[in-house]
Order: structure tokens, then C-alpha cells, then sequence
């Protein structure tokens, strides 16, 4: 395999998946709530080995994963991609026990995760938490927010960062594996435009000990880039799963719809910008499997290649799902038509996990990093 290109086995599984996630996911995500943790749907996800699947996967995997669930179920897909993002921290940097006491729980979709990075004040910004973890007896005491996270407040536990030391910027910052049920820790939902579960959290002089850090105390910048680093170029295919379902649904509706006496794609503007539509999808899937590839096979430029892809991908999505809708016209923008939910769903991914300006400020210093100092 190369890393432009599946191998037949890949292409048959992607199918398998959407056909899943379509025939059998979407009717379970049709019955939960927005904005709400759906845990029968977490569970079918644990109980078809999707989420252990997911936990034992590597980048390019992830991708296909998101990308297929994506075509054919956005809630599913969103519920697994937030149980990988919650759980990676431990997978990568959780004590043994750690990882038995709460992966097996996750690969069954009976425990949902947390990925607790951004503040109201830090969100693009990750280096700037505030969040304190201040010395106590036996460890240490959580006190702040946290802002914009998914899964909040209805997951089982939180992987969350907090600053342990005075350095500034990434210095100081420490990854600690917070159950629910610890004291002093609460939540709020937050009412966003996309469905899926997203919280506030306020913590309140948390406890929490040696045993709850994941990696080394002052080292919890690294999990949070190295988490990110695996799941941007996984943001960009989920982007492109939402962009090939708009496609699906405009060559459906163009080839039977008609106007002026013939159906919308004998027109050459409908054709046109069906073909530009397919175009940038594809150019924009090569470049997410190709930063996958990469992130798999430990090349050099990984932050970079993840930024391209998050970046081209997301944008990409935001303009097929709107000139999908415009080539449906008013129909698309009904309530629970297919392109009315795409059109909520694609915005978001454009800003979480790094904005699209971020990206391009990656992108740039990554370039510039390769450049000789002048003499």
C-alpha cells in the first residue's frame, strides 16, 4: 500500500462500515437526545468492536474508521471519535493499572470519556491553562474551569490538564485521570449549534494523587500534542465522510430532479460544481491518508502534514455541504433533512482541535523551521 491509495481489503471495510454505521447506527442516534451522551449508542459502537478497535488503532485506521462512520451516521462516528480522544491519554501514558481499571470499560461502550484541554480563556491557545493544581496532602487539589468539552458533564472520567508548575506556557502542565465522582466536580451543558454533547466544567479543590497522573508529573503538554497530533488528521476525515455523504445526496437529487425540462445535472453549472465538489473531496481524502501514513510510519514533519490535513479537509467539507445545500435549494433547509443536519455538523470541526488559523500558523513555522539561519 502506498499512501495514496487503499488496498482492496481496506476499500471493502470502509463499505462494510458505512453500510453499518447507516443501516443499524442511525437509527439508534436517531433516538437520543441532542446534546446528550447517547450510551446505547456508545454501547453498539463497544459491542461491533468498533471502540476496541479504535483504542488498538493507528492513525490511518482511525481515519477510515471516522471517515466511513462518518458517511453514513455523524453521531456515531462523533461518539466514537470522543471515546478515542477521552481514552488515548491513557492508552498512551496510563500506569497499568489505570488501563485496566478503565480501557476495558471504554472498548465495551460502558464507560464514556473526557478530553478536558480547553479553558474559557485558553481554548487555540492550549499552552495557556490556567487550571491549578495546587500541593496538598497525598497529591495535589484541581481548581478552575474547564470550557468546550465534549462529553461533559455526563462521562464517566475526564482526562484532564492542569498546571503544576510556575513555568509558562507548556512548561508545568500535568495530565491527571479524573473519575466523575470525585468531590468538587460539576458540570453544565452548554447549548451548541452542532448535536453533540458538549459541557463546562467547574472544579472545585478536586483531589487527586500520584496514582491519578498520566506520564510524569509536569510532562502533560506532551499527551495532549501527541494526542493531537494522532486524531487532527482523523478531524479531517470525519470532515471528508461529511462531505462525500453531501456528494451522495446531490447526485441523487440532480439526477432526478428537474428543471426547464431536463434533470439539474444536464445543466453545465450543476454539472460543474458537482464535479468541483468531487474534486477537492478527493484531493482533500488523499491528503488525510497521506498525513496518516506518515504519522504511522514515524516520518519527520507529522505536526505539519496533520495541520494540512486538518485544515484543507475541514475547510473543504464547509464548502461541499453548502453547495450541496444550494443545489437542493429550500428543501435542504428543513428541519431533519440530511443536508440541514451536515450544515450544523460541519461548522465545529473548522474551530475544535485547533482552528483553521492555528493550522496555518503550524503549517507556517513548520516551513520556516526547515529553512538555513542566515549567516
Amino acid at each position: 500500500m502506498t499512501a495514496f491509495s487503499l488496498d482492496p481489503g481496506q476499500t471493502a471495510w470502509c463499505e462494510e462500515l458505512y453500510t453499518l454505521a447507516r443501516d443499524e447506527l442511525r437509527p439508534l442516534a436517531e433516538k437520543g437526545e441532542p446534546g446528550h451522551v447517547n450510551r446505547p449508542l456508545v454501547a453498539a459502537l463497544g459491542g461491533l468492536g468498533l471502540l476496541d478497535r479504535l483504542l488498538g488503532s493507528g492513525a490511518l485506521d482511525l481515519c477510515l474508521l471516522r471517515e466511513s462512520l462518518a458517511r453514513g451516521c455523524t453521531e456515531a462516528e462523533t461518539a466514537l471519535a470522543l471515546q478515542g480522544l477521552g481514552a488515548g491519554p491513557v492508552r498512551q501514558a496510563g500506569t497499568e493499572s489505570q488501563r485496566a481499571r478503565w480501557l476495558p470499560e471504554v472498548r465495551a461502550g460502558r464507560a464514556v470519556a473526557a478530553f478536558a484541554l480547553s479553558e474559557p480563556g485558553a481554548g487555540s491557545d492550549a499552552a495557556a491553562l490556567a487550571l491549578a493544581a495546587r500541593p496538598a496532602a497525598g497529591g495535589w487539589r484541581l481548581s478552575g474551569e474547564k470550557c468546550w468539552i465534549s462529553n461533559a458533564p455526563e462521562a464517566d472520567f475526564y482526562t484532564v490538564f492542569a498546571r503544576t508548575g510556575e513555568g509558562a506556557g507548556a512548561r508545568g502542565v500535568t495530565a491527571f485521570l479524573v473519575p466523575a465522582d470525585r468531590p468538587g466536580l460539576t458540570g453544565t451543558a452548554l447549548d451548541m449549534l452542532s448535536p453533540h454533547p458538549i459541557g463546562a466544567l467547574d472544579l472545585d479543590g478536586v483531589p487527586v494523587t500520584s496514582e491519578d497522573v498520566l506520564g510524569e508529573p509536569g510532562r502533560g503538554f506532551r499527551v495532549a500534542m501527541d494526542t493531537l497530533n494522532l486524531f487532527r488528521p482523523s478531524v479531517g476525515a470525519f470532515a471528508v465522510g461529511m462531505a462525500r455523504a453531501a456528494i451522495d445526496a446531490t447526485l441523487e437529487h440532480t439526477a432526478h430532479r428537474t428543471a426547464f425540462g431536463a434533470p439539474l445535472k444536464d445543466l453545465q453549472a450543476v454539472s460543474h460544481q458537482v464535479a468541483e465538489m468531487a474534486t477537492r473531496t478527493e484531493a482533500a481524502r488523499l491528503l488525510v491518508y497521506a498525513a496518516a501514513a506518515a504519522h504511522d510510519a514515524g516520518e519527520p514533519g507529522v505536526p505539519r502534514r496533520a495541520a494540512m490535513a486538518k485544515l484543507y479537509a475541514t475547510e473543504t467539507a464547509q464548502y461541499v455541504v453548502d453547495a450541496a445545500v444550494q443545489l437542493h435549494g429550500a428543501r435542504a433547509l428543513r428541519r431533519g433533512h440530511l443536508l440541514e443536519h451536515l450544515y450544523r455538523e460541519v461548522r465545529a470541526p473548522r474551530i475544535y482541535e485547533g482552528a483553521t488559523e492555528v493550522q496555518r500558523t503550524i503549517i507556517a513555522k513548520e516551513l520556516y523551521a526547515t529553512q538555513e539561519t542566515p549567516a
